[in-house]
């Protein structure tokens, strides 16, 4: 197991937490996470979106919950590139925890179905996949997914996820 260097940048560090997390190592994973704040906190307000991406990508690979808010943020970055770091890092922290979709559904909606950038409508559809099964979204996603003026591959992810979406819930209610 790799050990903090202090020589590595934010990208390195949280390509580390994400081993950490995966192989269940939490104490040093808390260590690393109290390392980098500061460092992590004054990428998210850069003026470079380059840095503002890497920051938010690293909260998701940090698993780094205390910091959804900033990804909250990230969704309203006028960066293309950082608004879809930030919908990575909520795919990746939904996994376990639906309310990282649940607590930003709205801000989801908006960016599946109006933002200008066709990668980052994917992944917003991409991300709902993990939230709970809530019926505005699963009408919102088949909606999209019958669209014919819509791209090809946002119809093809919004049919996937609103038919996983429809399994969940059927799997709730049985």
């Amino acid at each position: 197991m790799r050990r903090y260097i202090p020589s590595v940048d934010l990208a390195e560090a949280a390509t580390q937490a994400d081993e950490l997390a995966q192989a269940g190592s939490e104490r040093e994973l808390a260590n690393l996470r109290s390392e980098w704040d500061e460092e992590l906190e004054a990428a998210a307000r850069s003026s470079d979106f380059r840095e503002r991406a890497k920051a938010f990508r690293a909260i998701g690979q940090f698993r780094w919950r205390a910091k959804e808010e900033l990804l909250r943020r990230g969704l309203d970055d006028e960066s293309p590139a950082a608004r879809g770091s930030a919908l990575l890092s909520i795919e990746l922290m939904s996994r376990d925890h639906p309310s990282t979709v649940n607590g930003v559904r709205r801000l989801l909606h908006d960016l599946a179905t109006a933002d200008g950038n066709a990668a980052v409508r994917r992944l917003a559809v991409m991300s709902l996949k993990n939230g709970s099964p809530d019926r505005a979204t699963i009408g919102l996603l088949e909606g999209m997914a019958q669209d014919d003026e819509a791209d090809g591959q946002l119809r093809q992810a919004a049919a996937g996820v609103a038919q996983q979406l429809k399994r969940k819930q059927a799997a709730k209610r049985s």
